[in-house]
């Protein structure tokens, strides 16, 4: 088995107008690079990276750790919200989903995988590629930042 974990999935885009809209995410996880990290690669290549405990544990109650909080929106339902310098940009994912793909990741993640030994976790990280040189910002969160991006 790849030590590299792919799986393409759609999400709710939430916007601050009355309609929200799918779009495609890429979910990937890769044990040899860091096993304690996941993945998200949003519309125009924006990719975020951040500890895999962090969806874990947004599975079952709210939890924000740097740029990126997850909670769960009823049974079915998870609201990932990533903040940048450029806003605010806010997803709802099936918990069916992200429960699939969490299982595959521990399936393929080496025992030393969780620390006990109280090293710091994965601070959450975007990538953006452009037309431009790419970028990585270790976000922090702007309190009052605008919606996401339509």
């Amino acid at each position: 088995m790849s030590p590299v974990i792919e799986e393409h999935a759609r999400a709710r885009l939430i916007t601050d107008g009355p309609l929200t809209r799918p779009v495609p995410v890429d979910l990937r996880y890769d044990a040899t690079e860091d096993p304690r990290t996941v993945h998200i690669t949003l519309p125009g290549g924006t990719d975020w990276a951040f500890g895999r405990d962090l969806l874990e544990r947004g599975l079952r109650t709210p939890i924000e750790r740097g740029a990126v909080r997850v909670w769960p929106c009823g049974r079915t339902q998870l609201i990932v919200e990533l903040h940048s310098t450029d806003g605010v940009e806010v997803f709802q994912f099936e918990i069916r989903t992200l429960i699939r793909f969490l299982a595959r990741t521990r399936a393929q993640a080496p025992a030393t995988a969780t620390p006990s030994d109280g090293t710091p976790e994965k601070r959450p990280s975007r990538t953006t590629t452009s037309a431009a040189a790419p970028t990585t910002t270790a976000a922090r969160p702007e309190r009052g930042a605008q919606a996401a991006r339509g």
